[in-house]
């Protein structure tokens, strides 16, 4: 292992704004975000798959009255919007460390009441759609989570996975779709993504990639 993941780690290990195996708050945290956490009755928002957090610490940077939580499994990543988080003093950011699939051990029913998925892996070959962040497993996942009325937003270089997403949605009469572009950067709702790009959108653009984006609302069964 580099020197520098090391450090990343050691980093996560000892900071505040990261909640982690080993710590206590990793096995207690469940339904008590905004209680023990954030000490506030503020609503949560995820970033999953949230990578080095661009979108955690932006947003949050810009709606104090919120709070945001990024999810990844890779703690040399999130070191990087823990560290940003914390040269900004954010209170109302954290980091969780953990995969997607087991949200269940970190989330009550109803506690979250919006969702960010930023450039996540397309995982475009036919076997490995049960690995698609966006599959009807794991939106029903986040329909467990997600508020009646909550927010979902994709975000992504990929048409494939665009219009993947998009099929899937449109297919369970839960979900609304609210806004939906293949081209973001020449559309008005680019307005509400407030300047934020992520390292590999920048990748991305540069290359002459287009963005695609969806935002759907959640209407819960009674």
């Amino acid at each position: 292992m580099s020197r520098r993941k090391l450090s990343r780690f050691r980093h996560n290990a000892e900071a505040g704004n990261v909640i982690e195996r080993g710590k206590e708050l990793y096995t207690t945290i469940k339904g008590k975000w905004n209680e023990v956490y954030f000490k506030n009755k503020n609503p949560l928002v995820l970033e999953l798959a949230c990578g080095k957090g661009e979108y955690t610490v932006g947003l949050g940077s810009r709606f104090p009255e919120r709070n945001f939580i990024g999810i990844d499994i890779k703690g040399d990543r999130i070191a990087r919007g823990s560290a940003r988080a914390g040269e900004l003093a954010l209170k109302n950011v954290a980091f969780l460390r953990t995969g997607i699939q087991f949200l269940d051990e970190f989330f009550e029913e109803n506690e979250v009441s919006e969702i960010w998925l930023v450039h996540p892996d397309p995982q475009p070959r036919d076997k490995e759609e049960k690995r698609r962040l966006t599959n009807t497993r794991f939106l029903n996942l986040y329909k467990t989570y997600l508020k009646d009325g909550g927010i979902f937003h994709l975000k992504t270089d990929s048409r494939f996975l665009f219009d993947y997403s998009l099929e899937v949605m449109k297919s369970d009469p839960e979900f609304e779709i609210l806004d939906a572009t293949t081209d973001l950067y020449n559309s008005p709702l680019m307005e509400g993504h407030f300047e934020i790009v992520t390292h590999y959108e920048r990748f991305f653009t540069e290359r002459g990639a287009t963005i695609n984006y969806l935002k759907a609302r959640l209407h819960k069964k009674k």
